[in-house]
């Protein structure tokens, strides 16, 4: 190969390599969609180990849709990762209490109450499978009359959201109601 041709692969192989870089990584694909600004202030540290209770409180206006915030939720994960830092640097809990609680439902008992599938179970999958905790407050289920057993296999009962969320900050985590 002639020097004109190693420069040319050289500058190709740089190409290649800082596109590949600067494209935005996203964990959970299902939902979180967000906008990468890799210049802009505030990023997170790679390094930086974060803690956040996530308090999922509202209902969807539209039960065939993502619920809002489970969405927020997999787009704090999808910035998070997009910024570099390792999906086991997330401790992240999510709990879904109040008017949030049917979003953790099995599809059968979703779709008996909505008359849709549950479109909130791929997300709730994905970020299981990322190591990210989605629960449901065990009092609001018991209130909504639901049995904890319809509550879909990617979830887990908490004994309820109030002390879920002060044990959690009690441990550091940092609380973001959505």
């Amino acid at each position: 190969m002639n020097r004109s041709h190693l420069i040319l692969a050289g500058t190709l192989g740089l190409l290649l390599s800082v596109g590949a870089a600067a494209a935005p990584s996203q964990a959970i694909t299902a939902s979180g969609n967000f906008h990468p600004l890799p210049h802009a202030a505030f990023q997170p540290s790679k390094t930086a180990t974060y803690k956040v209770v996530f308090g999922m409180t509202k209902a969807s206006a539209k039960p065939d849709q993502v619920n809002p915030a489970l969405e927020r939720v997999a787009r704090t994960v999808n910035l998070y990762v997009s910024a570099g830092v390792p999906l086991d640097h997330l401790k992240f809990v999510a709990i879904a209490y109040g008017p949030a609680t049917a979003l953790v439902l099995d599809n059968a008992h979703y779709h008996a109450q909505f008359g849709v599938d549950n479109p909130n179970l791929p997300v709730i999958a994905q970020l299981h499978k990322a190591g990210i905790t989605v629960a449901v407050c065990g009092q609001a289920v018991a209130e909504h009359h639901y049995q904890n057993a319809w509550v879909a296999k990617d979830a887990e009962v908490a004994l309820s959201a109030l002390t879920t969320i002060t044990e959690l900050q009690q441990q550091g985590y940092a609380l973001m109601p959505l």
